[in-house]
């Protein structure tokens, strides 16, 4: 018997070579394990929090459902990184593909090397603008807040 479809949101990022195939490079390797998938636009923003200058980036989200295990998810999400050329030099460096696992249905995650909800996707417009073009009403487990809510959290632009 299957495993029950698990509903996921996954953030995309490139700020190295062709970053918009980098995206739907992913968007097309993850096809094949969401159920549903559903891929938002792109939007170009300028690096945050790293500590050297880095090219803008472009981001995007893809939502779906899923039977993989959230350590398997990782799993494909680092292994598609790799494909398209990441390199982890150092943390932050720019990368050709940046694939995080943001949220993982209503599951709290905490183990060596994944963390789900995503730490930090609370205070990253970046992901959270994609992610509410596509699941707004998504709830974040650990706030009780939905995506647009908590956009919106943030003030404007």
């Amino acid at each position: 018997m299957p495993a029950p479809l698990v509903s996921v949101a996954i953030a995309l990022g490139s700020n190295l070579g062709d970053r918009g195939a980098h995206l739907t490079f992913a968007a097309r390797r993850l096809g094949p394990h969401l159920t549903g998938l559903r891929l938002s636009s792109f939007i170009q923003t300028d690096p945050e929090g790293v500590p050297d200058i880095q090219p803008p980036f472009l981001n995007g989200a893809v939502v779906g459902r899923t039977e993989l295990s959230p350590r398997a998810l990782l799993d494909l999400l680092l292994a598609t990184e790799r494909e398209r050329g990441r390199e982890r030099p150092h943390r932050y460096a720019a990368r050709t593909l940046d694939l995080d696992l943001i949220l993982y249905g209503h599951r709290i995650v905490d183990e060596p090397g994944l963390a789900v909800p995503h730490p930090r996707f609370r205070e990253r417009r970046f992901v959270l603008a994609p992610l509410a073009e596509v699941a707004g009403e998504w709830v974040d487990p650990v706030t009780g807040l939905s995506i647009s809510a908590l956009l919106r959290r943030l003030g404007p632009s």
